[in-house]
C-alpha cells in the first residue's frame, strides 16, 4: 500500500502572465520556463529537455511555465532516467502559488493519483495512490495527459484515462511538470513536447 509523504516543494515561482491562447507548445529548445537548483534539486531545460534532478529523500521540486490558464489539455512526455521506480512525476495545474494547485501524478512502479495542494498539505481527491497497467514502470517513456475543464479534472496515461475527478477550489492557474523523492534519492525525470490546446 503506498503512503502520501507531505514534501515541500522547491520552487516558490508563479507568474500570472499569460492568457487562455491555444495551442500552447514547447519542445524545450529554449529555456523559457521558471526554474531553480540548489543542493536538494536540479531543475532546468537540458539539451531539450525539461530536466528534474532530486538529489535527497523525501523531496517535490518543480519548474512552472509562467502562464495563467483555466480549461486545457495538456499532453506531455515524461522519461525516467535514473533513480529507485517508488518516486512519483508528472503535472502540475491551476497554481495559484507555491503551497496551492492541483498535482497529477504516476510513479515509476506504476500508480497514479490525482490530488491537490492546499497552503502546502497534499489532499487526495479520489482513490488514494492506484496501481495501473497503462503506466510503463521503471526507466521509460509515459505519456501523461490532463485535461481541465471547469470542475472535471482527467488523468490519462498512455492513452487510457485513468481516473476523472470533481474540484472546483482552483479555476485557474499556471502549469508545471514537476517530480518528487520518497525514501531514496537520485530520482531523475525528463519531460518533452508539451503541448496546451482547447479541452
Amino acid at each position: 500500500m503506498r503512503r502520501i509523504v507531505a514534501l515541500l516543494p522547491l520552487l516558490c515561482l508563479l507568474v500570472a502572465c499569460g492568457s487562455d491562447n491555444l495551442p500552447w507548445h514547447d519542445d524545450f529548445s529554449s529555456a523559457r520556463w521558471q526554474a531553480e537548483s540548489d543542493a536538494t534539486a536540479q531543475v532546468g531545460v537540458t539539451d531539450g529537455v525539461m530536466r528534474i534532478y532530486i538529489a535527497v529523500p523525501n523531496q517535490l521540486a518543480w519548474a512552472t511555465a509562467g502562464q495563467d490558464w483555466s480549461d486545457f489539455r495538456l499532453t506531455v512526455e515524461a522519461t525516467q532516467v535514473a533513480g529507485p521506480d517508488d518516486n512519483e512525476y508528472g503535472v502540475l495545474a491551476r497554481i495559484q502559488d507555491a503551497s496551492n494547485f492541483y498535482r497529477f501524478s504516476i510513479s515509476g512502479d506504476g500508480y497514479y493519483l490525482i490530488s491537490k495542494f492546499v497552503d502546502g498539505s497534499p489532499v487526495p481527491l479520489g482513490a488514494n495512490w492506484t496501481p495501473s497497467a497503462a503506466i510503463h514502470q521503471g526507466q521509460t517513456t509515459n505519456v501523461i495527459e490532463v485535461i481541465c475543464q471547469g470542475r472535471t479534472l482527467t488523468l490519462r496515461v498512455n492513452g487510457e484515462e485513468l481516473a476523472q475527478v470533481e474540484d472546483s477550489q482552483f479555476s485557474h492557474g499556471d502549469i508545471g511538470l514537476y517530480a518528487g523523492s520518497f525514501y531514496e534519492s537520485g530520482v531523475e525525470v525528463h519531460f518533452d513536447n508539451l503541448t496546451l490546446v482547447e479541452p
